[in-house]
């Protein structure tokens, strides 16, 4: 069977009227009832654009001048946007970022949950810059530059951008991309090194060097002279997981701390943790708020992690039950408990996409229950909140649209009513769409 010849992209740039902004952060526009995604463009625009891909049902492409420009356009802070895929709105405001987010979790509910919250909430936001304290950054030699790059793939393709700095990172790294990249230079196994992870708690910041090849004793010379420079602690991952480990006299007790609450929570440098601390902290008030729980009640968490939402919430109730997937989060929950003195919350191990009906704590009553599900959201165990007793529910979502069908199933399916909505501004200058929903029996 012979391949479908792509078809060549038109080579003159296209002048359209940008309709509407795609939930991706992309301007949309029609030309002869075609879609065509923009990238760098705004509602309310017009501009001249050059095609990227031509597609059966949509094309692509990106700005090349901007004719007339939105009022919520302005002048992108980083050198590299546009190239860099690690932002797509850096040219909007960010107010205007946030009412574009608030739209499409309208949308969605809409579309596809089939409800419309009874009351908006105002959206949570934080700093803009410098918030990013977990990353996974790509690392590159590329020889035509003479150096290593780090940083984010190029939009659009598997490149990696040639950044000098990054505005969005924490400072500790952001600010510090050349410097790392000259070390990985220096290593014998330069071209061994295909990603670091970013762990930055209150002061603290790890790297965790990713390497596919042993690195030479000469290697962790170059790696510990960048830690004591710059002020790293110094990780290397040889393999899974479970094989990151410090260098020596580099382990570091990674926490972040949650004042108002009186609790520090430590966690390992591969962990799942919030990238936008104080965002974290705006939404630990705001879901335990609409929670409003009272000292005599009890309390499910279900996905808790490593005690984000479960540790607060026991300082309010008179007991708390958090259950996670992952056996090392639920073992650095019970270690911050410890570490807290908290002793009325209790942690248990459950696949909660799996068989619930022998867990344990299924057989308890909880009227309040939290839900801070990943990116697949939590249909599979909505059918169960009732049986368990719960009369109102707050949902923390990565991902309006598996709420929104989450929400489809709780106010039409069993009967609770969407009391509340609104977003939060995690990833600031991104399409990215945090939410949090208050759900409650009618």
């Amino acid at each position: 069977m012979s391949r479908r010849k792509r078809k060549p992209l038109p080579q003159d740039p296209v002048e359209v009227e940008i309709e509407s902004l795609t939930h991706e952060g992309r301007g949309l526009a029609h030309l002869d009832g075609k879609a065509v995604f923009v990238d760098g463009a705004l509602p309310g625009e017009r501009v001249r654009f050059q095609y990227t891909r031509v597609q059966r049902r949509y094309d692509e492409g990106r700005v090349v001048e901007v004719l007339r420009a939105s009022p919520e356009r302005v002048e992108p802070r980083c050198a590299h946007f546009g190239v860099c895929g690690g932002c797509s709105l850096q040219h909007q405001d960010t107010a205007a970022q946030i009412r574009a987010k608030q739209a499409s979790l309208a949308d969605v509910f809409e579309r596809i949950g089939k409800v419309e919250p009874e009351r908006w909430l105002d959206p949570l936001v934080a700093d803009h810059w410098g918030y990013r304290r977990k990353a996974r950054l790509g690392v590159r030699r590329v020889e035509k530059k003479g150096r290593t790059l780090v940083g984010f793939r190029e939009r659009g393709n598997a490149f990696l951008a040639d950044l000098e700095r990054c505005p969005v990172l924490h400072p500790t790294v952001g600010e510090r991309l050349v410097e790392i990249g000259a070390a990985i230079d220096a290593l014998s196994i330069r071209d061994q090194v295909p990603q670091i992870e970013v762990a930055v708690g209150d002061k603290p910041c790890v790297l965790v060097f990713r390497v596919l090849q042993a690195p030479s004793d000469a290697d962790l010379e170059v790696l510990r002279a960048l830690g004591e420079r710059e002020g790293y602690h110094i990780y290397l991952q040889e393999g899974g997981p479970e094989t990151v480990r410090p260098l020596p006299g580099h382990e570091i007790d990674l926490h972040y701390s949650l004042p108002r609450h009186g609790l520090t929570l430590e966690f390992l440098p591969n962990d799942f943790t919030q990238v936008n601390l104080e965002l974290n902290r705006a939404m630990i008030d705001q879901a335990l708020g609409l929670l409003d729980v009272q000292p005599d009640e009890t309390v499910l968490d279900l996905f808790c992690g490593l005690g984000n939402f479960t540790l607060p919430l026991a300082r309010q109730a008179a007991s708390v039950v958090g259950v996670e997937g992952d056996a090392g989060l639920v073992a650095r929950a019970e270690r911050n408990a410890a570490r807290n003195g908290i002793d009325n919350a209790r942690f248990h191990t459950a696949d909660l996409y799996g068989e619930l009906e022998l867990e344990p704590w299924m057989r308890e009553r909880f009227g309040k229950v939290l839900l801070d599900p990943p990116r697949s959201g939590a249909l599979q165990v909505l059918d169960w909140l009732p049986r368990l007793g719960a009369e109102r529910i707050v949902y923390v979502s990565c991902y309006p649209s598996t709420l929104a069908r989450d929400a489809d199933r709780l106010v039409n399916g069993l009967g609770y009513r969407l009391r509340a909505a609104g977003v939060m501004d995690m990833f600031p200058h991104t399409g990215h769409v945090e939410s949090m929903a208050l759900f409650e029996r009618a």
